[in-house]
C-alpha cells in the first residue's frame, strides 16, 4: 500500500500526524513540554500542506483541528486510561481519520500529497 508520490508509506500524513502525537509526547516526557509542542506543531504543520493537497481547505482545516483536539483531548482521558493508552488512541483515531479523508479526497479527484 506504498504510495510512491507522496515518498512512501512512511511518509503519509496519516502516519507522520500519530508520530507527531506520539514522539511529541514522548519527547516532552523526556525532556521538556515545550520541546515536545515544538515536535508537534513541525508534524501538524506539514501534515496541513498534504492534506490542503489531498483533501481540499476544508478538509485540512478539520483534519488540523481534529490533531490539535486529539492533542488537549488526549489529557482528560489520561486521567481514566492512562497517558500511554491516551495518547495511543487519539493517535489512532487521528490516523484513521486521515486515511479516510484523504480516501474521500481520491475519489472526488483531488491530487494526492507529495
Amino acid at each position: 500500500m506504498s504510495d510512491k508520490s507522496s515518498g512512501g508509506l512512511l511518509l503519509r500524513p496519516s502516519v507522520v500526524a500519530a508520530a507527531g502525537l506520539v514522539g511529541g509526547f514522548a519527547v516532552a516526557r523526556a525532556t521538556k513540554r515545550e520541546v515536545g509542542g515544538t515536535l508537534f506543531g513541525l508534524a501538524g504543520t506539514w501534515c496541513g500542506k498534504q492534506w490542503a493537497r489531498s483533501t481540499g481547505p476544508l478538509g485540512a482545516a478539520v483534519l488540523g483541528a481534529l490533531y490539535t483536539a486529539a492533542m488537549g483531548g488526549s489529557h482528560p482521558l489520561a486521567k481514566r486510561i492512562g497517558a500511554w493508552p491516551s495518547v495511543l488512541l487519539v493517535a489512532a483515531g487521528v490516523a484513521a481519520a486521515s486515511e479516510a479523508a484523504e480516501a474521500w479526497g481520491r475519489s472526488r479527484g483531488l491530487p494526492k500529497g507529495d
